[in-house]
């Protein structure tokens, strides 16, 4: 049996790309999967065996202490395993791979989540002074040290752009499991009864929360609308900037949710938001909210991308809008409110076109091929490894 071996510093065993999505995906095509993160325990869910990083040492304190003590554990634990492929979720993961490319016999295979070059300009925590020199790094970085791994899997067509010269690249999109959503059903109500917005996701100003909530002011006091909002607040005195907004008064913020969660809650919902501000590694983004909103047959407001216009207005499923300007997103709320036999039909349009274009069932079987091609499980000199 071929044994693959996934490997983050980053993200949580249990994140959806990696686990609920390609690990779970390849465990049901009959590979042996083991994923080595930031885990409290060693354990086993749904036949895939879970490797903690930070037992029994204390998690990092920074992200100096991450990029270095953790990928150096990383490595250590990885080596132990004897994977025929060792699967990468972090830019600060590739001197790793340089290193098991050396060392072992394995396939390496490159797993790029987000266009971490244009997604640096954005950050933060870094002076803006940095932020460039930081990014073209990361660039070259990226453009040199995947040229000697086996495979590189992106999660957009757009990063996929970045590596057209490697021998092996592909594009496995981030689109919902059409199973965790079957029992979700959704009739738009507006029956006097409040109007709900949704958002569900990471919370914060680039994510254009601000505007969202201001927007609530320009709607017509006599229209009962809500926005629940889902997530966590980053960083944290973000969050007493939001609520300091008037358009707070309109909100419900119940915190962070699950992801088997996610369904149950989106069907209570009338409308799904995702108005993210138009940052550079937004533009041609694929956020898997959006693609949730509607497996769960709900309209979208989203931002006016032209990307991302092309799905949900090319689809019919929504209204776009300049995620900037606040009294645009409260006509479309209010747009939708007024036309509930339209909003309906979009919310019917947004299933149709998940089930038949946008769904990780399609993105399974583009994993299968790329694991298939690079040709482990069959070459007879790895059978014994």
């Amino acid at each position: 049996m071929m044994k693959v071996c996934i490997l983050t510093v980053v993200h949580s065993s249990f994140d959806v790309r990696i686990f609920h999505k390609e690990a779970k995906s390849l465990a049901k095509a009959g590979y042996d999967v083991v994923i080595i993160a930031q885990n409290n325990k060693e354990e086993t869910v749904e036949g895939i065996k879970i490797i903690p990083l930070i037992i029994p040492l204390p998690k990092p304190k920074n992200r100096l202490e991450r990029m270095f003590l953790l990928t150096l554990r990383c490595l250590i634990k990885a080596l132990k395993q004897n994977a025929n492929v060792y699967h990468l979720h972090d830019p600060e993961l590739l001197p790793v791979g340089m290193l098991l490319k050396l060392i072992t016999k394995a396939k390496v295979v490159y797993d790029v989540h987000e266009d971490y070059a244009k997604q640096i300009l954005s950050k933060p925590y870094l002076p803006k002074f940095a932020r460039k020199p930081v990014a073209w790094a990361i660039y070259i970085l990226e453009i040199l040290v995947p040229r000697v791994f086996d495979g590189v899997i992106t999660a957009t067509d757009d990063i996929l752009t970045n590596f057209l010269n490697h021998k092996r690249a592909m594009t496995v999109k981030n689109f919902p499991v059409l199973s965790d959503f079957a029992k979700t059903g959704k009739n738009i109500r507006h029956s006097g009864d409040m109007f709900n917005l949704i958002y569900v996701g990471g919370i914060t100003e680039i994510r254009g929360i601000t505007q969202v909530i201001q927007a609530l002011e320009f709607i017509n006091s006599q229209k009962r609308v809500k926005l629940i909002l889902y997530g966590k607040f980053y960083p944290q005195g973000y969050e007493k900037q939001i609520k300091s907004l008037k358009g707070f008064e309109k909100v419900e913020y119940p915190g962070w949710i699950r992801p088997h969660e996610i369904p149950e809650k989106m069907a209570q919902a009338d409308v799904g938001i995702v108005c993210f501000l138009p940052e550079p590694n937004h533009i041609n983004a694929l956020p898997n909210k959006l693609f949730e909103y509607m497996v769960c047959g709900l309209p979208v407001i989203a931002s006016n991308f032209p990307l991302w216009k092309e799905i949900v207005e090319g689809n019919g499923c929504g209204v776009c809008v300049n995620p900037l300007n606040p009294e645009e997103i409260a006509q479309a709320v209010e747009y939708l409110i007024d036309h509930p036999d339209e909003a309906k039909q979009m919310g019917e349009n947004s299933r149709k076109a998940v089930k038949e274009r946008y769904n990780w069932e399609l993105m399974e079987g583009q994993l299968i091929k790329f694991y298939k091609d690079l040709g482990g499980a069959k070459d007879e000199k790895n059978q014994d490894r």
